[in-house]
């Protein structure tokens, strides 16, 4: 039976991360994967990580069970989804997916991404192809995000509709050919950076339509800070390769 891991960062998700557990054991109970859920907590002060404790005591089934990184404080999301990448490397999952914890990635999706990454290396969840889109965003969050797209498109020559998505699917070859110990980047271009040495490396990509809603509960994480950390960021890999 092939595996899959379940890679979800949180930090004050209280609200969304027990219905988030069982929305993806719902989806996954009928599917012949053995599945794991790997929660990066990083001290959230909202008693995130204590609640995911007590699922891995109440959620021990054969082929679906929990598991949880304690950091000792915010972090980032780069270095949470490395620990989580490199765990799931090393335990020989077959597939790694990447996800939020605040149902803006909705787990319906995941039998799609998994019928798809039989064939291909990652498949990206994308706002931006044909039947994708956002719901209850303000005109400042969609030229964020269609924008930070399309500049990361023009100067690293990829044809990836949405680089700054985070909801991806890799095969374990992929995250082990393309040196996560050498990745530097953050937030959006932390996504943006993992697609571009995917496709570097020749891997085979496809971009699957999502909608993406917004989140109901806590607090979204982007900031100006990690906006413009991912323009400046485009340009060092387009200049420096992905060594």
């Amino acid at each position: 039976m092939k595996k899959l891991a379940i890679c979800i960062p949180t930090y004050n998700e209280k609200e969304n991360i027990e219905r988030l557990v069982k929305a993806i054991e719902d989806v996954v109970v009928d599917i012949q994967i053995s599945t794991t859920i790997i929660i990066i907590d990083d001290n959230s002060p909202d008693g995130t990580g204590k609640i995911a404790d007590k699922l891995v005591e109440r959620i021990k089934g054969n082929n679906f069970k929990i598991e949880v990184i304690h950091r000792k404080g915010k972090l980032g999301l780069a270095s949470a989804y490395i620990n989580a990448f490199k765990k799931a490397v090393s335990k020989n999952y077959d597939y790694i997916l990447s996800m939020d914890a605040d149902f803006s990635h909705k787990p319906e999706y995941i039998p799609e991404f998994i019928k798809l990454i039989e064939e291909y290396d990652l498949v990206i969840g994308s706002r931006n192809v044909k039947g994708g889109k956002v719901e209850n965003w303000n005109l400042l969050r969609k030229f964020i995000s269609k924008g930070g797209s399309l500049y990361s498109r023009i100067i690293l020559g990829v044809n990836i509709k949405d680089f700054t998505g985070g909801f991806n699917m890799f095969r374990r070859q992929v995250l082990e050919d393309i040196n996560l110990d050498s990745i530097k980047s953050e937030g959006y271009s932390f996504q943006i950076e993992m697609k571009y040495r995917t496709v570097k490396k020749g891997f085979k990509i496809i971009e699957t339509p999502i909608i993406f809603p917004d989140r109901e509960y806590g607090k979204a994480k982007m900031n100006k800070k990690i906006f413009f950390e991912a323009m400046i960021r485009v340009w060092q890999l387009r200049f420096s390769g992905t060594k």
